[in-house]
């Protein structure tokens, strides 16, 4: 790539990071989508400061030949539309082609979830021998009582937990903070694994979930240890660590937790992100209709 296109770029991602507070995967998913942009316009022969609305539409052609998915492609024209509209701020400059450019719209796929009785399954077939075995209990619990993303659990630090109110202070997305709570069988948890915390705490760490050399466990490594937990049980369902927030906030508005609490227990920065949980909990609202209406689903 020439040096001039590494520099705007380099300009652009620190942009991101300092002023608009992404993630650094964000970031480095942006950088890559712009990287093969760059490669793009570099074969055509053309400057990013040259192009015009019609030749973003010729240029996008290319992401129909990588056969990429809705989500994919609206990423990568996220991240040059980003980048096209920073470059408009800065005066670089002065018409931005992406005026007239929409995304394509996302399929809205509905989450996968975990019934009650399944999460028991799982969470009893854990027996407690050794101070991992109990983190990693906790690990289950924690997500399923909390709804954290797995970068959010691993970000947990022993500073951010309020032991008194039974509740977790969390650094989501975009460095915004939420304050989400535990239940009583975590609490329990909780307070036998800090009995042998300091056994784990190999290195003066102080996150709250530690890998076996006492370091900060990652969220790969939260993957690895569900997993291992699944395999164990012979479980008839592949599990996420993000399938532990998705059963709890279907239970909960199963249970009749309004939408706008689970949105702010969640982290979400729109309310339509939530509401696609609405369609599995009626799903659930159409079984118990057939099964109780008199003129439901024939009875065999």
């Amino acid at each position: 790539m020439k040096e001039n296109n590494k520099k705007v770029i380099d300009e652009y991602l620190d942009y991101l990071k300092y002023n608009k507070n992404y993630s650094d995967k964000t970031i480095l998913n942006y950088k890559l989508d712009l990287e093969d942009y760059f490669k793009l316009l570099d074969r055509e022969g053309i400057k990013y400061k040259d192009v015009t609305y019609d030749i973003l539409m010729n240029l996008f052609q290319y992401y129909e030949t990588k056969n990429l998915v809705n989500k994919s492609v609206r990423r990568h024209i996220s991240a040059i539309k980003g980048f096209y509209k920073y470059l408009t701020l800065e005066g670089i400059i002065q018409d931005n082609p992406f005026n007239l450019v929409s995304l394509p719209k996302s399929a809205k796929k509905l989450p996968r979830y975990l019934s009650y009785n399944e999460l028991l399954e799982i969470f009893h077939s854990l027996e407690i021998k050794t101070p991992y075995d109990l983190r990693d209990r906790l690990i289950l619990e924690l997500l399923y009582a909390t709804g954290v993303r797995v970068s959010e659990l691993t970000d947990i630090k022993l500073s951010d937990i309020d032991y008194s109110n039974q509740s977790i202070r969390i650094l989501g997305k975009g460095e915004k903070e939420r304050i989400v709570y535990y239940n009583d069988v975590v609490k329990d948890l909780l307070k036998d694994y800090l009995k042998d915390y300091q056994q784990l705490n190999k290195k003066g760490e102080n996150y709250l979930i530690l890998n076996y050399h006492g370091e900060h466990l990652t969220t790969a490594g939260v993957s690895y240890i569900i997993n291992e937990v699944i395999k164990k049980i012979s479980f008839n369902k592949h599990v996420t660590p993000h399938m532990l927030r998705h059963s709890l906030a279907t239970h909960l508005l199963n249970n009749g937790c309004d939408l706008l609490t689970v949105q702010e227990l969640l982290g979400h920065s729109s309310i339509s992100t939530t509401g696609i949980y609405t369609h599995v909990t009626l799903d659930e609202v159409k079984k118990v209709y057939q099964n109780c209406h008199p003129r439901g689903e024939k009875k065999n």
